[in-house]
């Protein structure tokens, strides 16, 4: 039996600010490297040999992982990180604070930008500071690579392109630690466990509580659970 490892990151800075974050490179807060050390601290108990390391390129992925791993007594050096794995792209709402815009488009709405399928916010004006092709850390990703704005379907199609060609085939032998975000797990979890375009919308991924899920030796999933269970969420078919 093989384990695939899935963590979302701690609380971030904008998590704490309830901001759209996106693909802003922000940092943990004090809380979400606590978050990220309990999070080692779990994956320890469980004694599962861990054999590759992925993240996205964001630094409140990277940092959860790199004091995840300090915690498991590995070295860092082993991060592989991927675009591909990062955070959903909000668009025009990039920045803003999510209860003021609750209050100039409604509950709905906002509720629609967050958590459908295939509805993506405005595109970002690629002149703003925020956008994605005026942060460094994205400098080698190809410009026609870079979105302005994402549904969910779009983050999902990058993000189980990846996990098919780079994750997939190893799992069926090493088990594998992914530290992502909120809506590239679900994006994740949606192809994993096959839930629909309507319930997805359903789905939370809670930060700093690892999921494991187990699999055969042909990749069937044979179970999943958070091993925080006190902090742990429906994951509609389990």
């Amino acid at each position: 039996m093989n384990h695939l490892i899935l963590v979302r990151h701690g609380q971030s800075e904008w998590n704490f600010q309830k901001r759209f974050t996106g693909w802003v490179d922000i940092d943990l807060t004090a809380q979400g490297k606590l978050e990220a050390v309990k999070a080692g601290e779990l994956i320890k108990e469980k004694k599962i040999k861990i054999d590759f390391f992925y993240s996205s390129l964001q630094k409140r992925a990277v940092n959860t992982l790199k004091l995840i791993l300090n915690t498991l007594r590995i070295k860092d050096e082993k991060i592989i990180k991927a675009w591909e794995l990062n955070e959903r792209h909000y668009g025009a709402l990039t920045g803003l604070n999510k209860d003021e815009m609750k209050k100039i488009y409604g509950d709905e709405k906002i509720l629609e930008f967050r958590r459908s399928w295939n509805i993506s916010p405005e595109p970002l004006n690629r002149n703003n500071p925020y956008h994605p092709i005026n942060i460094e850390v994205y400098n080698n990703i190809p410009r026609d690579k870079i979105p302005d704005t994402e549904s969910l379907k779009n983050t999902y199609d990058r993000v189980v392109k990846y996990f098919e060609s780079n994750i997939l085939p190893i799992l069926k032998k090493k088990n594998i630690l992914i530290s992502a975000h909120g809506n590239s797990l679900r994006s994740l979890c949606k192809f994993l466990f096959k839930i629909d375009d309507v319930k997805i919308s359903k789905l939370e991924i809670p930060t700093g509580n690892p999921l494991v899920i187990n699999f055969n030796e042909k990749t069937e999933i044979l179970g999943a659970s958070y091993l925080d269970r006190s902090r742990a969420k429906d994951l509609v078919v389990f």
